[in-house]
């Protein structure tokens, strides 16, 4: 954090910078989950307080639409005051001014779960035990990114991308997947050094209608490339099966990140009612 009086020191396009950085700092803080060294600290000050402070800082910037403006003041006003809709109203509006898309910091703002090990990876998640993707040959570091953040909101337990797969750790990856390929960690592993004690299934047209799909309890589903879709030897390694999209469209395509999310949110919700 950053005392008010010593941003005005600061020119423009630094100060926009600092300041979304505190924006989104806040809005951790608020929700408790503030990464260690980013707390709130100013014991002289309330946090409410420093919020409107700040937003008073951001209201003096030339570049900030009438627009904006008046609905930060609102904010400032407003009975009950909500500290969160504050900070992440100030925190956009300032990304816009900047000329930055909000998911190009997403990587600096997102909250981050705690602990983490040695490495940087998030050890307490909950998940399914067992859940888990293969990525064949994912060529788009943003579609790699995309399965990370399904993966990981779904609750899979585990990432294994093939040898040819978009290197996670590319800086698009790494925007897309919003934290989430830093806390589930991933295996590049080939087709032969899946486990061999769970069932393998395949996402590919030609097969089972996902909702009369069996998903099992616990298994490894193999996503394919872009363009070829799953490979033929990795068809053969899928010996529980093929599940397929019914689609209506007269293109009948889906990216493969969305088509992912769709088959995660189907075999979370065969794994609820088994539970039940």
């Amino acid at each position: 954090m950053i005392e008010p009086s010593r941003l005005f020191q600061l020119e423009g396009g630094q100060k926009r910078r600092k300041l979304a950085l505190t924006f989104g700092a806040l809005e951790r803080d608020i929700q408790g989950i503030a990464e260690k060294g980013t707390e709130y600290s100013f014991k002289e000050m309330p946090r409410a307080e420093y919020v409107k402070k700040i937003t008073e800082v951001v209201l003096k910037d030339p570049k900030l639409p009438q627009g904006a403006a008046d609905e930060l003041r609102t904010l400032i006003k407003a009975e009950p005051f909500d500290e969160l809709r504050l900070c992440n109203c100030a925190r956009n509006h300032l990304l816009a001014v900047i000329g930055t898309f909000p998911a190009e910091w997403d990587l600096v703002i997102a909250p981050h779960a705690t602990p983490t090990d040695e490495n940087g990876v998030v050890r307490q998640r909950d998940f399914f035990p067992g859940v888990a993707v293969y990525a064949e040959d994912i060529r788009s570091p943003f579609n790699i990114g995309s399965i990370f953040r399904s993966a990981e909101a779904m609750g899979a337990e585990t990432v294994y991308i093939s040898p040819f797969c978009t290197d996670p750790e590319q800086p698009r990856a790494i925007r897309s997947g919003m934290g989430c390929i830093e806390t589930m960690g991933y295996q590049r592993v080939s087709l032969d050094e899946l486990p061999a004690d769970v069932p393998v299934f395949a996402l590919e047209t030609g097969g089972t209608d996902i909702n009369e799909f069996e998903f099992p309890e616990k298994g490894i589903c193999i996503i394919g490339s872009e363009e070829l879709g799953v490979s033929p030897e990795a068809l053969k390694k899928a010996t529980y099966g093929r599940v397929t999209i019914p689609m209506k469209g007269l293109k009948a395509s889906l990216n493969v990140g969305v088509a992912f999310g769709i088959l995660m949110e189907k075999w979370v919700e065969s794994l609820e009612k088994k539970n039940k």
